[in-house]
């Protein structure tokens, strides 16, 4: 397979080294934590610096010896090597038995700078402080953005490009597949070995209809607002009542494995959040017709879904911004900065270009605003909100 360097990521990993976290590769299984991590190993062993890798990768059967935390333990100690830098490297780390303990004793001994990648059931956002004793330094990937779709592929025309990665998604495991079908069969199993092995493993769960049905809910209505009550409603059949409750739960496990985000709404006039209703966005598009089917597509939906995940990859806060009655897709935070977008397929019927703008204007503030959509034009600008096509903020 044809591997792309992945900047934006390595560059986090190296800006890093030497401090005393323990460094946590996270994300939605198969977007690539394990190349990462040999991509870091290649940098440290080109650095010239003479350092110490010790790696270990738990999917390789020679690691086996290993799965215990005393096991792991004492083999990396028996690895160091004094006045060098000793880099520890493990892949798949929850597969060894209480591996916290092995990793919290060699960050005690103060001898190691760590880096680790596991299953996402396994090393959730929400354990690692429970998890390590030490601070855990966590950098979340995402599958293929467009921009490294394009570095891939090399196609010439980049709306010919966007047109390809709409259908074909970010997920690099699937590239390797010429038949569209085969492409397919391969997302789908990735997404079903996430919620049947890591997600049912971890919480023990035992009405996986049940999860089923809301995985095909959410997917189904990618870019709604949705609340737990709604969800309950929805999929509640003539012989069964779902609870809320445990709708809202399952959910929580379905984001806590990087399946699904959470953006919530904020109300852009009264500078608050809102607890009421939510939208709920795939890590990867290509998900949702790999589950689905591509015959009602909604490119509108899958393109604010790109948007979405493009936001937060690029580091943002995001949300959905409430304005009076009116709703504007996006609210994104880094800092002191701020953008307002409206995302939307076509906006070439002045009615539809109006729905999109207007939220837009009745802004008061000075932040940038702008409308995303596949105009396959140059940028231009509309009273001061940017008018940009797809394929050129994306890359």
């Amino acid at each position: 397979m044809k591997l792309i360097e992945r900047k934006l990521y390595l560059e986090k990993l190296i800006g890093v080294v030497g401090t005393p976290d323990i460094k946590v590769i996270t994300g939605v299984r198969r977007s690539g934590k394990s190349k990462l991590l040999e991509a870091f190993k290649a940098y440290l062993e080109q650095s010239g610096t003479g350092c110490n890798i010790i790696h270990i990768n738990f999917n390789l059967p020679e690691y086996d010896h290993l799965l215990t935390y005393k096991a792991l333990y004492d083999y990396v100690n028996s690895l160091f090597i004094a006045g060098k830098d000793n880099f520890v490297l493990i892949d798949e780390v929850q597969m060894c038995k209480d591996f916290e303990k092995a990793i919290n004793g060699l960050h005690a001994s103060e001898k190691y700078d760590i880096y680790i990648t596991g299953s996402n059931a396994f090393l959730l956002s929400s354990d690692l402080a429970t998890l390590f004793t030490g601070r855990a330094f966590e950098i979340n990937i995402f599958p293929f953005s467009f921009a490294e779709y394009s570095e891939y592929y090399e196609y010439p025309d980049k709306y010919e490009a966007f047109d390809r990665y709409m259908l074909e998604g970010g997920m690099a495991g699937s590239y390797l597949y010429r038949d569209p079908e085969a492409k397919y069969v391969y997302i789908a199993d990735v997404f079903d070995t996430l919620i049947v092995r890591d997600i049912r493993q971890k919480y023990s769960i035992r009405n996986m209809p049940l999860m089923s049905r809301i995985v095909d809910y959410l997917m189904d209505n990618i870019a709604n607002l949705s609340s737990a009550r709604s969800i309950a409603k929805a999929i509640t059949g003539q012989e069964d009542k779902v609870n809320h409750v445990t709708v809202n739960m399952y959910i929580q496990y379905l984001c806590n494995a990087f399946a699904f985000y959470r953006i919530r709404r904020y109300d852009v006039r009264g500078k608050k959040y809102l607890s009421s209703n939510d939208k709920y966005y795939l890590s990867d598009h290509s998900f949702r017709y790999a589950k689905l089917g591509t015959k009602n597509m909604d490119h509108g939906r899958m393109l604010e879904n790109i948007v979405a995940i493009e936001l937060l990859r690029r580091g943002y806060e995001v949300y959905v911004g409430v304005l009076y009655e009116k709703e504007i897709d996006f609210v994104a935070i880094k800092r002191n900065e701020k953008l307002y977008i409206q995302v939307a397929d076509d906006i070439s019927n002045p009615a539809t270009f109006e729905r999109e703008v207007s939220p837009l204007l009745e802004i008061k503030d000075a932040y940038p605003k702008m409308i995303i959509a596949r105009t396959r034009h140059d940028e231009y600008q509309y009273e001061g909100v940017r008018i940009i096509d797809a394929a050129d903020w994306l890359r």
